[in-house]
């Protein structure tokens, strides 16, 4: 079994956070996740903090606009960029303060091109998805930004070993050609496993960081990350319905990000650390594996981001998924 970028017994967010106030929110990260803290994104904010925005603030020679309330490639940078790189240079210079002297995993997120290339416009119409070299093109544009996102971030905080998160709830539309078109009266060509697969590996192999992929909808496609090279795969544990690929996942050495915990409260119930970890031990034993590789491979996590939830959950979720990994780890 290979040996993974986080210790054992680790637990971490998915990315967003409610709210607008990044400073309380690192705080908390760092606070309630010592073991894998991550940026956290405030898509409260407005444009350029929201996952498409601000991931397309890294496209290197591709820039991008706010144009009928979508995000689309324009002919030249604008305030909608400028907008982007503010803020997240101020979420660069809270992290530098506050993880000052940190030692240990941090985590980054961004879209995955295929997220991206089903969300961003084209010019004339459309989105980049129609466009095989656009997506090529962004692609390769989005690999290297991110490359550079990597190293201003572990220049920032040196004691670091950044993991990079490449968001992709789209994959399994665009692998099933489910992405609508514009008029909404048809949908664009489905993209092979393969193919897919190519483009992932395209940023894995050029960031220079252990790559971690989440997708929290159904049906996600695990060959394409296993042959993307990914580190690891996320994933929201209530929309499993199989575990035979989960199994071979496992078995080939991925690391498993499992969302074990709602992001939103139920009936007013705070969450259990004891029932989280019985929930994701539960899994294991049902997978067969060794119960010493649990803690060292798995992850615990929210089932998705948190932008929509009550602060006061946030920190109970985050410090449960905590003492939740403590507990795996302890067994």
């Amino acid at each position: 079994m290979p040996d993974f970028p986080w210790a054992a017994g680790a637990a971490t967010g998915i990315g967003s956070l409610p709210g607008v106030d990044i400073a309380e929110a690192q705080r908390i990260v760092l606070g309630e996740l010592p073991a894998l803290p991550h940026l956290p994104e405030l898509p409260e904010r407005g444009p350029g903090a929201d996952v498409i925005g601000r991931t397309a603030g890294f496209l290197v020679d591709l820039p991008v606009q706010v144009y009928t309330g979508r995000w689309q490639i324009a002919a030249r940078p604008g305030k909608d960029m400028r907008v982007t790189a503010d803020l997240l240079e101020r979420d660069l210079d809270q992290l530098t303060e506050q993880a000052d002297g940190y030692t240990g995993p941090l985590k980054i997120q961004a879209a995955g091109p295929w997220t991206l290339a089903a969300s961003l416009d084209l010019p004339i119409g459309g989105r980049m998805l129609r466009d095989p070299g656009a997506v090529r093109d962004l692609t390769d544009s989005l690999a290297e930004g991110l490359r550079r996102h990597v190293e201003n971030v572990r220049k920032r905080v040196p004691g670091a070993t950044v993991l990079l998160q490449l968001d992709e709830p789209s994959l399994p539309t665009v692998l099933a050609g489910r992405v609508p078109t514009e008029s909404g009266l048809g949908a664009y060509r489905e993209v092979d496993g393969p193919d897919a697969a190519t483009a992932l590996r395209t940023v894995v192999e050029a960031v220079g960081a252990p790559v971690i992929v989440h997708c929290c909808a159904p049906d996600l496609p695990w060959q394409v990350i296993r042959d993307s090279r990914a580190t690891a795969v996320a994933f929201d544990l209530s929309l499993l319905t199989d575990l035979d690929p989960l199994g071979e996942a496992v078995e080939a050495g991925l690391g498993i990000f499992v969302g074990a915990v709602p992001t939103r409260p139920s009936s007013g119930a705070r969450p259990e650390a004891k029932q989280i970890a019985e929930r994701v031990s539960t899994l294991w034993k049902r997978l067969g594996f060794p119960a010493a590789r649990l803690p060292e491979q798995v992850v615990i996590t929210p089932a998705c981001g948190l932008a929509g939830a009550p602060y006061p959950y946030v920190r109970a979720l985050l410090k449960a998924c905590t003492e939740a990994g403590r507990r795996i780890s302890e067994v």
